[in-house]
C-alpha cells in the first residue's frame, strides 16, 4: 500500500463506530422474521447518532446473536444482515464494514460485495485460535479467493491475539500480525483487549506498529475519550462500541453526544 493511500485510510476511518445490531432472526434469542422492521429501526437509530457525533466509518455485526457458531452463520442471518448494511450504507453515506460473528469471514464478504460495504472483520483471520466456541482456524485463502471470484473492493481487516480467545500456539503478536498481511494479505490489523470493551494494551499496538510500520493498524477495544490520544498516537483508529453508549453500558443506545467526545478526543492526535 502506498503512502498517499494509507493517509486516505488513516483520515477517512480514525473513528470506527459500531453498530450492534440485536438477535436476528434464527439466532437463540431472535424474534420471528416479522420483527425485521424493528431490528432495522434500532439500527437505523443508532446509525444516525454515529453520524451526527462525526464518525469516520461504521462496521455492522450480529452482536445479539449469542452463543455464536462456531463455522458459517445461517442463511437467515446472512439475509438479515445484508439488510441492515444496505440500509446504514444508504443512510448515512459512510464507509460500512461487516462483521459476522463468530468469525464467518466468507459471509462477511459476500454481505459487503452484495450491499456495498468497503471492508470486513476477520476475528481469525492467520492461524488458529481456542475460543469460547471451540478451535477456530483461519481461512485467509478461501477468503482471498472468494474476493477475487467477486470481483470486490473489500479489504479484510484482521484481529491480532483476537479478544475472548487465546492463539493455539502463542507467538509474539508481531510476528502473527506479519503472517496475516504478509501471508494471509490482510489490508489492516486491529489489536483489541482480552474482551469486549476491555482496554488494548499500548505495548501490543507498539510491537505491531513496528511490525508493520505501513499498514493500517486498528484498536479494536477499550478506547474511550480518556485513552484514545495516547492510543492513537500509535495507531491509526479505533473502533469503538461501548464508550460511545449511553453511560457507557453496551446494551444501551448510541449517544451522539458521547461520539462527539470521542472524536473531538481523536481528533486532537491530528491537530483537527
Amino acid at each position: 500500500m502506498g503512502s498517499g493511500s494509507r493517509e486516505l485510510l488513516i483520515s477517512a476511518f480514525q473513528i470506527v463506530g459500531v453498530i450492534h445490531l440485536p438477535p436476528l432472526p434464527g439466532s437463540a434469542r431472535g424474534p420471528s422474521v416479522r420483527g425485521m422492521n424493528d431490528i432495522l429501526d434500532l439500527a437505523r437509530r443508532d446509525a444516525a447518532s454515529w453520524v451526527g457525533g462525526g464518525a469516520d466509518a461504521l462496521i455492522v455485526e450480529n452482536f445479539g446473536d449469542v452463543p455464536f457458531h462456531k463455522g458459517a452463520a445461517g442463511p437467515e442471518t446472512i439475509a438479515a444482515m445484508t439488510l441492515a448494511v444496505s440500509m446504514v450504507i444508504a443512510e448515512t453515506g459512510l464507509p460500512v464494514g461487516v462483521n459476522v460473528l463468530r468469525n464467518d469471514v466468507e459471509g462477511a464478504v459476500a454481505i459487503a460485495a452484495a450491499a456495498g460495504g468497503q471492508f470486513v472483520r476477520a476475528n481469525v483471520y492467520a492461524g488458529a485460535a481456542v475460543t469460547d466456541q471451540g478451535l477456530i482456524e483461519g481461512r485467509a485463502d478461501v477468503v482471498q479467493a472468494l474476493i477475487r471470484r467477486l470481483d470486490a473492493p473489500i479489504a479484510v481487516w484482521a484481529d491480532v491475539d483476537v479478544k475472548h480467545a487465546a492463539p493455539l500456539s502463542p507467538r509474539p503478536i508481531g510476528e502473527m500480525a506479519e503472517d496475516a498481511v504478509v501471508r494471509g494479505l490482510a489490508s489492516a490489523v486491529i489489536v483489541s483487549g482480552a474482551g469486549t470493551g476491555q482496554a488494548t494494551d499500548p505495548e501490543d499496538l507498539r510491537t505491531v506498529r513496528m511490525a508493520l510500520p505501513d499498514t493500517p493498524l486498528y484498536v479494536g477495544s477499550g478506547g474511550t475519550v480518556e485513552t484514545l490520544p495516547s492510543l492513537l498516537a500509535i495507531a491509526d483508529g479505533a473502533i469503538v462500541g461501548t464508550a460511545a453508549k449511553v453511560d457507557a453500558i453496551l446494551s444501551n443506545p448510541v449517544d451522539p453526544q458521547r461520539v462527539r467526545a470521542l472524536v473531538v478526543a481523536a481528533r486532537r492526535i491530528s491537530g483537527q
